[in-house]
Parts: C-alpha cells; structure tokens; sequence
C-alpha cells in the first residue's frame, strides 16, 4: 500500500462520496455513480482513476459494462497503522459521547439547556456533622456567610440570610426534600421570585456518604437560568464547601473568606473592561 496515494486520495470530499456510495451499494457503472453526483462524467471519471490507482476502488468488466467496487483494505491498514496505536477504544468512548451531546442538543429538551453543577468533596466527619453543618443557621452562618434558615420540613421555606443583622435573605426556596444524615434537597434563587407559581428556581442538593472516618459529600445544583449563571456557581460553591471541610476538621473556618477571591477578581474585570 501506498500510503501517501491512500491519503491524496482520501483528501478530496468528492472521492470520499464516491467511496460512500459504493460503500452502500458496490460493482455501480459510471453513468449509475454520475447519476448520484452534481459533477461532470468526465470529473468523476477522473476521480475513479485516482481511487483506483490508490487501490480503493477495483474495476471488472462485464460485458460492455465497467463495475466499480469499494476495496476496503487500504483503509483498514491506516485504521491499523494510524488509529489504532492511539487507543481506538478511547476515541471510540470519546465520538460517542460527542455524538449523544450533538444529538441531544438537537432535541427540544436540549435546546438552550444549562449543564447541572457537580462539585465533590471529602470530609474528615461524621454524616450527622455534615448534615448539622448545612442545616444549622449558626454553624451554616460560620462556613458560609449566610445563615440557613428553616425548620426543613419538605414544602417550607429555606432562607439565606445575611449576617449583618438586617434579615435581608439572598436567596430563599422550598425544602424539596429531607432524609437525614443522607441528602437534602431544596430550591435556591431569587427571594422575589418564591411565590411566584410560574417561576421554575434552580434546585440544590446535597448528598452526604459516609466510609468509615471521612465522608464523601457531593453537591449538585440543577435548574441554573444561563451559562453565567453556572459559571457563577462554578466559582462560589468550591469556596464554600472548602470552608465546610475547613470548618468541620480543624474546628475553625479559614482565615479569610475564600469566595473574596473571586470578588476582587470580578472588580478587577470589570475595572479593566471599563
């Protein structure tokens, strides 16, 4: 095999058609591929000469007729020399979820959708502690800036609520639902928005899993408005639940608060782009 013939080949989108149809459909006349192409007979007759002489397609005659066929070999030995030594099961794995992604994003269900928020952490706790941490308003208050309050029973209120004293909840929702020490689920969005029947609010939940001395508590937040949004998360709920974890080791939060950080990086952003 010529590789670089195979390749000249291969290069044309015109010869690549060809291909596919006597893939479909082998042992076709001239005039039968022209039929299927926007191109001129003596083009296309050009192109079968090239993949003939790269050994992808082979010629017999029948008759008065001239039967192309597909020969496959050529192509299997580049999958061979060029594909398979760079772990064909992965790129296999990898075109696959490409794949379902595009044809999701095709449906109606995917159209404009907003990937959930999935952050994992691993705490040196008891699950009661965890759960403790998250529904205690002094303790939430400690890791988080804000306090949680509720009495977390499904279909009552959750609000976060600042610590300045004023009472002023940024965010508020309804307990979805409640299985202690396991998972907590409950809405979280716009406090002007909670009684609004029409509006949909993003949903997060905690799941707390526990494996001898340390717990696996993951994070999910679903429902999210916009990709900014989603960014937004992405930056504040590592912060977060890094105070958690900070908080239920060593019995303190940590120095500073960790969200600032974005904070002084938003300010700088917008002092450039002003």
């Amino acid at each position: 095999m010529d590789a670089d013939m195979v390749f000249k080949a291969l290069a044309d989108p015109g010869r690549r058609l060809l291909l596919d149809m006597l893939h479909e459909r082998s042992g076709q006349t001239l005039g039968e591929l022209c039929e299927g192409l926007d191109m001129r007979r003596q083009s296309v007759s050009q192109h079968l000469e090239l993949l003939e002489a790269a050994n992808l397609v082979s010629s017999i005659r029948d008759g008065r007729r001239k039967l192309h066929y597909l020969n496959p070999v050529p192509i299997h030995e580049i999958q061979r020399r060029w594909i398979w030594k760079f772990e064909e099961p992965r790129l296999a794995f990898l075109d696959a979820i490409t794949q379902r992604a595009e044809e999701y994003a095709m449906t109606e269900a995917g159209k404009g959708a907003v990937p959930d928020y999935v952050y994992t952490t691993y705490i040196r706790a008891t699950p009661e502690r965890v759960w403790q941490a998250l529904t205690d308003a002094e303790l939430s208050g400690r890791f988080w800036g804000h306090a949680q309050i509720s009495d977390w029973k499904i279909g009552s209120r959750v609000d976060h609520v600042r610590l300045d004293g004023t009472g002023i909840a940024d965010a508020s929702g309804r307990v979805i639902e409640v299985d202690p020490p396991r998972r907590l689920v409950f809405g979280f969005d716009d406090p002007a928005r909670f009684d609004d029947p029409a509006f949909e609010p993003s949903v997060v939940t905690f799941e707390i899993e526990s494996d001898r001395d340390i717990v696996k508590l993951t994070l999910t937040h679903t429902v999210l408005a916009s990709l900014d949004e989603l960014r937004a998360v992405g930056q504040g709920w590592p912060a977060v639940l890094a105070n958690l974890k900070t908080l239920l080791e060593t019995g303190e939060a940590l120095p500073q608060e960790p969200w600032a950080f974005h904070a002084e990086e938003r300010a700088a952003g917008m002092a450039k782009n002003g």
